[in-house]
This record gives structure tokens, C-alpha cells and sequence, in this order.
């Protein structure tokens, strides 16, 4: 309850936000007092004390079939549809494929092999398409790009090359790339408001804003992630385990990894980052001393990341968080770091702010980790991806 909560919360910011790429900002302050704002953020307050910590039951969620655990613990599923370029499947483009997904009998567990070739479009898998796993040949050779952008006229939710709504959606082994580059400013790489959602073996390529986890609870296992600004945001409950965060050479001079968007502070959301590594991109090593890349910015006023026994390389700057406005959301952010590696990790000249904290409680960094944040125990085994449930 409070994840669907939560979200309807960030949808109404969604579209808040929306007015905002557009500059269309007449329509935005009866936004913020609207009455349903209001009522969402009592109720997440209220709902906060009634429930107990997360289940921490091994297996499948209710809604996956028998049948569907038995194809789900295999480790190359049997695919329902194959796309190919060459002629060699069913298909010959992702959306169509797509598009036969949505035609399909039940709701089961529906496997899409996308063979290794550059598919050039957008691809949106709407709330209706509940369980579908896109499986490639690895990053790298299965890949889906496009361009879309904020400069290019559309708005940053709207920018996606990849969007995925539908409950239960699974990736494993496919590039989502967004080629607009930095001078078109906000332009998506992949969208994930799919609540139970899985990233496993994937790489996110963009610049500024290129993976948003808009919302839900969503996993993300040995993928590599590149941007510059803001490239890891949105106001899903997340966890990323095992991957590389690369920055790329920004346009100003200035690198942001994560900007988290939690706008109430019962929300249960939040980024957590661990057993990563951080580091710098191809183009960005060169110039690496002149850049000052920080590990995150406050896009919204209870803002909360933390990076836990992740390595940091030396292109993180000493303060390691920047503000967003002057003193915006200082004092109520939570942003924690708890035994991190690496030149860049040292907290000793960290930024001062009341909401910063460098986390030196096992108890309190646990509360981040995939069996609390996401309940992944009751979930993740199922999907049949590696995950490590504690610190």
C-alpha cells in the first residue's frame, strides 16, 4: 500500500514536472495545492504506522503461475516470440512484437528474444502488459536507441527510449541507448515504473537523465549505467547491486550521478547503490581533473541516496554532494555513505549539511539493502537473478 501510495504521489510530480519542460508553469501552482496532493501525502503519513516490516518469504510473488515459476528458474528461458532483423523470427522490430504480447491469452510470464542487432525505436510497454521479460544476446549486441529529448521538443518522461509501466517486467543481457547527446539537455534512456521490475546484465547509455526509475520497486543486477548529469534519478524504491556507474565528459563541467525525487517524507522510496563501482567513462578520463563530478543533487525536497560498500575512483570531488538551490532541501534530505572503497571515498571533507550522514550503524545501512528496501526476498528468487538480500 504504501508503494502504490508513494507512487500516485510521483505521478501527480510527473506531471507536474511535464509543465515544466514545456514552460507551460501557469498550470502548475493549482497543481501543487490540489487537494488530491494533499490527501495522498495524509494517507502515507496514517498508513506509515499500520503495516509491519516486509514479508521475508522465499519464493514468488501470488500473481506468478506454476507454470511461469518452473520457466523463470531456468537459465535461458524458452522465448514466446524471437525478433530479428534478418528475417530469422517471428518479428522483425521490438514493437511488434510488442504489440503480439498484448494479444496474448492470460498474463503469464510472456519471453521476448530480441537477437543481437541495433533496433532503431522507441518502445513503450504500457500498464495492461503484466510479466514480460525482454531477453538479448548482451550488452552491447542487442541494443535499443533513440534519440529523444527535452531540447529535441518533448518532455523528459516522454523521452524514453524504453518505457516499461507493466508490472513484473524483466531485461536481461540488452543495451537502451539514447543518442541525443548532451547539448539536447533531459533525454531518457530507459523509463521503469514497473513495481516488482528486474534489470539484470543491461547497460543504460545517455547523457543527462539517462535511466529514470520514475517509481515502484525495481532491482538492478551487474549493469553498467553512463551520464552526466542526473543520470540516475526519479522516485522508485530501488536498489542497484553489482554495477558500474560510469560519468561521461560533461558539457559545463560538472557531473551529478544520482538526483533522487522523493517529494513527501513517508514516501518509501529512495536510491540505494551498493557493491557498485564508480568511475569514469572513456572520454571523460582525459579531462577527469578539470570535471567535478559529485555523487548527487537534491531534485526534491526529502531527496534520499545512499551508497553503501561501493568504490569510489578519484573523480568524485571531495564535498561529494552538491545543492540543487542555494539551501533547498539541506536540512531534509538523508543522504548516507556506509563503507565505501576507492580514492574517492574518504568523508572527511564531506559537505556539512544537517541531512548528510556518514552511516557507521550496520542496523541503519540494512535498512537499504534488497531484503528491507524492496522486500526482495518475497520476490527476486523467482526471476532467477543473483542477489545478495543483506550487507
Amino acid at each position: 500500500m504504501q508503494t502504490w501510495l508513494s507512487t500516485a504521489l510521483t505521478n501527480l510530480e510527473t506531471c507536474k514536472r511535464g509543465f515544466i519542460d514545456f514552460e507551460v508553469t501557469d498550470y502548475v501552482m493549482p497543481l501543487m495545492s490540489n487537494n488530491v496532493t494533499k490527501l495522498i501525502s495524509n494517507t502515507l503519513y496514517l498508513n506509515k504506522g499500520s503495516y509491519g516490516e516486509p514479508s521475508h518469504r522465499e519464493g514468488f510473488p501470488t500473481w506468478v503461475s506454476p507454470g511461469d515459476r518452473k520457466l523463470l528458474q531456468t537459465r535461458s528461458p524458452r522465448a514466446n516470440i524471437v525478433v530479428a532483423q534478418d528475417g530469422s523470427g517471428n518479428y522483425k522490430t521490438v514493437n511488434e512484437a510488442i504489440s503480439a504480447a498484448g494479444k496474448r491469452s492470460g498474463s503469464g510470464r510472456y519471453v521476448i528474444y530480441v537477437k543481437q542487432g541495433t533496433y532503431k525505436e522507441n518502445v513503450d510497454i504500457g500498464t495492461s502488459l503484466k510479466n514480460i521479460m525482454l531477453m538479448g544476446d548482451g550488452i552491447g549486441r542487442t541494443i535499443i536507441t533513440g534519440s529523444k529529448s527535452v531540447g529535441g521538443g518533448t518532455t523528459t518522461f516522454k523521452s524514453a527510449t524504453v518505457a516499461v509501466v507493466g508490472d513484473g517486467f524483466v531485461a536481461r543481457d540488452i543495451t537502451f541507448r539514447n543518442t541525443a547527446g548532451p547539448e539536447n539537455h533531459q533525454a531518457v534512456a530507459l523509463r521503469s515504473g514497473s513495481d516488482l521490475s528486474v534489470f539484470y546484465r543491461c547497460s543504460f547509455e545517455g547523457y543527462q537523465d539517462t535511466l529514470y526509475v520514475h517509481s515502484e520497486r525495481q532491482f538492478y543486477r551487474e549493469c553498467d549505467i553512463y551520464g552526466t548529469v542526473d543520470f540516475i534519478f526519479g522516485n522508485a524504491a530501488v536498489v542497484l547491486q553489482n554495477c558500474n556507474i560510469y560519468a561521461r565528459k560533461p558539457p559545463n563541467k560538472t557531473n551529478t550521478l544520482t538526483a533522487q525525487g522523493r517529494t513527501d517524507p513517508n514516501q518509501n522510496t529512495g536510491i540505494s547503490i551498493q557493491n557498485c563501482r564508480v568511475t569514469a567513462a572513456s572520454d571523460l578520463k582525459p579531462v577527469q581533473s578539470s570535471v567535478r563530478t559529485y555523487l548527487g543533487r537534491p531534485w526534491q525536497k526529502y531527496s534520499r541516496t545512499v551508497f553503501m560498500k561501493t568504490s569510489l575512483d578519484s573523480l568524485i570531488d571531495p564535498a561529494g554532494w552538491m545543492p540543487w538551490s542555494g539551501n533547498f532541501a539541506l536540512d531534509t534530505l538523508y543522504y548516507g555513505e556506509y563503507m565505501n572503497t576507492g580514492p574517492g571515498s574518504s568523508t572527511s571533507r564531506r559537505v556539512n549539511w544537517k541531512g548528510y550522514r556518514v552511516i557507521t550503524s550496520a542496523s541503519e545501512a540494512s535498512r537499504f539493502t534488497p531484503g528491507n528496501f524492496i522486500a526482495a526476498n518475497s520476490w527476486l528468487p523467482g526471476t532467477n537473478v543473483p542477489f545478495t538480500s543483506g550487507l
